[in-house]
């Protein structure tokens, strides 16, 4: 049995924060992945794919990435940022190591850790496996239809893919990026979309991110009802442009309301694609709107941008909405599924500290199990959260509440 002050499991962006916080504390830690660092950048994304925010902005604090600031980093680029970075911070990391289960003492303080590379005896954990952890999609189209199914995790470029059309359901920024690069490779595409917020990707000279955080968007602490979890388009492919789903039917993308049902060979389409499109126009319009007010405010010389506020006209597609799609006729081989993922804390055996979702019950990481933490949660202490730069320093708080109670058990013990 190992005995360790703190494990980490997971080393991607979450890990690798929380172990520099834990060495600049002094605190003995071990980080454990039982894939390689930054495992998900490297085998569970497409081939094309770049962060969603400029170098400048999604980084670490103590290193930027090799590329330009104003350029958006590809996945490669991604996971060599975080392998160099855990290497300068020297994080006492171990590859290819699986976390079985973890356990809480009882009894006393702590826990039992079972990995593929022996048992730990922990005095904290700290789960920083980040959101992305088990792909999700409806059993709408039973597996036994003639058609290959895949989450946009398994997709790699269009060559990979069967001959025939491609449904891409989902409309965030992965399929939003993955229909685009299919019909720019000639595929004939649908598109199945629902409700979304469609930010766009720079104006007036700025970029969208540095928008979200002078109008202090990033730092908001809790979502409005019932927008924890909206799908964002956004997207940094091609040096950045704002996702436009009406230009992508002008360039032969059919555009689809989301996907309610399936039977025999035919999708049942929702009467929503209008609503869709128009909400999504809403909330880019009300961004643009508030960046003008704050420009105005504060007496920003940045350029006006009147075009951006100009909306095209809706579509064939959008006019007349598909409300059954015939798979066969339409010659569709594949569907992809670009829509989301589910929590899976199935090797955490403790009681009471999921929600009926699964999701961990937290105040800002920290759980109701003692000595048990989280890292790269979704609006785990603001908007930022999920993102490079809002895990780290949601990694620094998580770090103080460990170091916070180190420093109250010394003085416990020291009364003998």
């Amino acid at each position: 049995m190992k005995r360790i002050n703190t494990l980490v499991i997971g080393a991607g962006q979450g890990g690798i924060a929380t172990s520099e916080h834990l060495r600049r504390n002094d605190i003995e830690h071990v980080v454990l992945e039982r894939g390689r660092i930054a495992e998900r950048w490297r085998s569970e994304r497409w081939d094309s794919l770049v962060a969603n925010g400029p170098a400048w902005h999604d980084r670490f604090p103590g290193m930027e990435f090799e590329c330009d600031d104003n350029a958006f980093a590809d996945k490669d680029s991604v996971a060599r940022y975080f392998e160099n970075y855990a290497t300068m911070i020297e994080a006492p990391i171990e590859t290819g190591v699986t976390v079985e289960a973890v356990k809480p003492h009882v009894g006393r303080a702590g826990f039992h850790v079972q990995t593929t590379a022996g048992d730990f005896d922990a005095q904290n954990v700290v789960s920083a496996t980040g959101p992305f952890q088990k792909p999700s999609y409806p059993k709408i189209v039973p597996s036994t239809a003639d058609i290959v199914q895949m989450h946009s995790t398994a997709y790699r470029n269009p060559n990979d893919l069967a001959d025939g059309a491609v449904l891409v359901i989902g409309g965030g920024s992965s399929g939003s990026q993955i229909a685009a690069e299919l019909n720019e490779a000639g595929r004939k595409v649908f598109f199945s979309i629902g409700p979304h917020d469609r930010p766009f990707r720079r104006y007036r000279g700025r970029d969208n991110c540095w928008w979200l955080g002078v109008l202090g968007i990033w730092n908001m602490d809790t979502p409005a009802p019932g927008t924890e979890h909206v799908t964002i388009a956004v997207s940094g492919a091609h040096g950045g442009k704002t996702v436009d789903f009406r230009r992508l039917a002008e360039r032969g993308i059919t555009l689809l309301g989301m996907t309610a049902g399936y039977e025999n060979g035919h999708l049942k389409i929702a009467d929503d694609l209008k609503a869709n499109i128009d909400a999504g126009d809403e909330n880019y319009k009300s961004l643009m709107q508030a960046a003008d007010d704050y420009a105005h405010a504060n007496g920003l010389d940045l350029p006006l941008e009147p075009e951006a506020w100009d909306i095209p006209d809706d579509p064939w597609c959008v006019e007349n909405p598909i409300r059954s799609l015939d798979l066969a006729e339409n010659k569709i081989t594949t569907i992809i599924w670009a829509t989301g993922f589910q929590f899976d804390y199935s090797w955490l055996h403790a009681e009471d500290i999921l929600d009926e979702r699964g999701k961990p019950i937290h105040q800002r990481g920290v759980s109701k199990q003692p000595n048990l933490y989280f890292v790269g949660l979704p609006w785990q202490s603001r908007r930022g959260s999920s993102f490079i730069w809002g895990v780290w320093h949601d990694a620094k708080f998580v770090v103080d509440q460990i170091v916070i109670k180190k420093h109250y058990l010394e003085h416990h013990n020291s009364f003998g």
